[in-house]
């Protein structure tokens, strides 16, 4: 059995302190601590803490993922837009680890993969930067052989692959049709020599279908095991999904 990674991604930890406190950030009663409930998650298990800085700073802000590069255990992934700005923020910072996702101003989560194809030119450039800086660099992909075929040319040394499609299939016939492509598009990734991760709609309920896909190291999931954690606690939530993510076949 291969060993499956669970990276906890925080930004709804940071939307609901936002929801109250987004025009007093220094107020005495500030709640929920994205840092707290980090290292809540990594003592239960959690292998990484993942966070977007978006640029319009609606979960997230700047001095929270400071305090995260500070105080977390584990690793720390920086998901990005292909921003200057942002780039250079995470060159400040040092993340462990990038991944650049798509980013649009109106969507409320990430809506699909990057076209790395599309915007090869300007990746390549900001790759470049990151591997100088020592930074290992994710592409959030759609499980498109293409763009599988182009984070290799870019040199990319993971990639994400967006499972939303599959999450959110309402049919069994598209559900197999996603799953395969995934299958496919991991396959493919691993022959390359990239590192396969996934995420994206992955929930306690649809996790089972994700141990169908091959040569998976990390899971990355925010929003299901945040509202888990509503009921549960946050430690609980991560045990749980660490029981169902295990005796994954590889």
């Amino acid at each position: 059995m291969a060993s499956l990674h669970l990276g906890v991604n925080l930004d709804h930890v940071a939307t609901l302190r936002q929801a109250r406190y987004a025009t007093m950030p220094d107020s005495k009663n500030t709640e929920p601590d994205p840092i707290v409930a980090a290292s809540l998650c990594e003592r239960a298990g959690a292998r990484g803490i993942v966070a977007h800085l978006r640029a319009d700073r609606r979960h997230m802000q700047d001095r929270d993922l400071e305090r995260l590069r500070a105080n977390i255990m584990t690793k720390l992934n920086l998901e990005m837009g292909n921003t200057p700005e942002i780039i250079d923020f995470a060159l400040r910072l040092q993340p462990d680890e990038v991944c650049l996702v798509p980013e649009q101003r109106q969507e409320i989560t990430t809506e699909g993969g990057l076209d790395v194809v599309r915007h090869e030119r300007e990746l390549r450039a900001t790759m470049k930067r990151f591997h100088a800086a020592g930074i290992r660099v994710s592409l959030f992909i759609d499980p498109a052989p293409e763009q599988v075929e182009m984070a290799r040319a870019l040199q990319a040394d993971m990639v994400e692959l967006h499972t939303g499609a599959l999450a959110n299939a309402f049919t069994e016939k598209i559900q197999e049709q996603e799953l395969n492509r995934l299958q496919t598009a991991a396959m493919r990734a691993a022959n390359l020599g990239l590192q396969v991760n996934a995420g994206h709609g992955i929930n306690y309920r649809n996790v089972a279908l994700i141990h169908k896909i091959p040569h998976l190291a990390e899971l990355n999931i925010g929003h299901s095991i945040i509202s888990r954690a509503l009921f549960v606690g946050i430690e609980n939530a991560v045990v749980e999904m660490l029981a169902l993510m295990r005796n994954y076949p590889g």
